[in-house]
């Protein structure tokens, strides 16, 4: 036995054992949550930075009505400093149907002959094999035809609310935003992830943004468990639907 064939084996050992610990998270009981207190929104919330502005604080001011700080009765509650938190409305409900066709053919055919030249081919004629000729010296005909049929059909709706929290603010004010929704239920998890940049005059006046006004949105929606294990296809059917080319 080679050392290829050695490191082809272990190499395949190794990815089956990679495929395994994934779902050992959940063998036999529920999936495990992820733990909150490194995520970068707690890290947002207890390291909030230094302020780009400081303005003088009166005695008078803490009991004031015309305070312009967010705790008020007059205050915007709006989400502005890092670590505030914002709620995110996802609601889209997309369609989209494409159906193409393509049609080809090609018909071709070439023919040459001397069946006459100063008595050349009767005497090439003599010298060639049995059936062979130069009056029909050369005759090629050649066709060819492709049809083909396609269609994409998608519908996808999806409503859902998470919250999410400032975890950085730009230069130029945009807020970078981020956010992580987990729901247990069973042996089932179900995550909603949400990140992207907003405006902080794009946020309405309820602390709640829609997901059409959040740059470079990036909205995942999905889940791990038993359930989610049964509806993929095992590691070895994915590696040979890859590489087999029939």
């Amino acid at each position: 036995m080679n050392m290829k064939s050695i490191a082809t084996k272990l190499a395949l050992t190794g990815l089956v054992m990679l495929g395994a610990c994934a779902r050992m998270d959940h063998l036999g009981k529920p999936p495990t949550l992820s733990e909150s207190a490194e995520s970068p929104e707690h890290v947002a919330m207890l390291w909030q930075g230094l302020p780009t502005e400081v303005q003088n604080q009166r005695a008078v001011d803490g009991s004031s009505l015309w305070s312009g700080s967010q705790n008020s009765l007059l205050g915007d509650r709006r989400a502005v400093n890092r670590g505030d938190i914002l709620t995110v409305v996802i609601e889209f409900d997309e369609e989209a149907e494409i159906s193409n066709g393509t049609s080809r053919s090609r018909s071709s055919a070439e023919s040459m002959g001397v069946p006459q030249l100063f008595g050349v081919p009767q005497r090439i004629d003599e010298k060639l094999p049995e059936g062979a000729s130069m009056a029909t010296a050369v005759d090629l005909t050649g066709a060819s035809s492709s049809k083909g049929n396609g269609s994409v059909k998608r519908n996808e709706k999806l409503e859902m609310r998470v919250a999410a929290t400032v975890v950085d603010v730009l230069p130029n004010g945009v807020l970078a935003i981020s956010g992580k929704q987990e729901v247990r239920v069973n042996f089932e998890l179900r995550e909603l992830l949400v990140s992207g940049y907003v405006r902080p005059q794009d946020i309405s006046r309820q602390n709640q943004i829609t997901y059409d006004k959040i740059a470079s949105a990036r909205i995942s929606y999905g889940g791990r468990g038993q359930i989610t294990d049964v509806q993929q296809p095992r590691y070895g059917q994915q590696v040979l639907d890859a590489i087999l080319p029939f």
